[in-house]
């Protein structure tokens, strides 16, 4: 069965972005999966993790956009933590910025949701 967490907030320090799950996933050996998806109907993007019985998700709700987009002009990768526990999560900006280019003006995604992304990550949009 899978387990999805969600990410309930985050903080920035300079170029350094840490998101906080909500949930604390004691007793998994987790690893960053490098791939980003999208849930349109729960308006979230959706990190993917490794453990040993499969994949974790991890959404990102649309709360935590600014830091979504703050991320992709971060040099580093942003961390995903609960309790002591910090994870990179690895190829995160690039699987983000592949995301909101393939979603801007695609409605496939759902009109609602491609309008959402296309409004938090406007200025990334417009910078390429």
């Amino acid at each position: 069965m899978r387990k999805t967490y969600t990410v309930i907030s985050g903080i920035q320090n300079g170029s350094y972005i840490r998101f906080i799950l909500e949930e604390d996933p004691t007793g998994q050996e987790i690893k960053a999966g490098g791939q980003l998806i999208t849930d349109s109907e729960k308006n979230a993007f959706v990190y993917l993790m490794d453990d040993t019985d499969g994949y974790i998700y991890v959404q990102f709700p649309k709360m935590v956009w600014p830091l979504l987009a703050a991320s992709l002009a971060a040099d580093k990768e942003p961390v995903l933590a609960w309790g002591q526990t910090e994870i990179s999560l690895d190829n995160f900006r690039e699987e983000l910025n592949m995301l909101i280019f393939n979603i801007e003006g695609n409605h496939n995604y759902g009109e609602e949701f491609a309008n959402s992304v296309e409004d938090a990550f406007k200025e990334q949009l417009l910078a390429q």
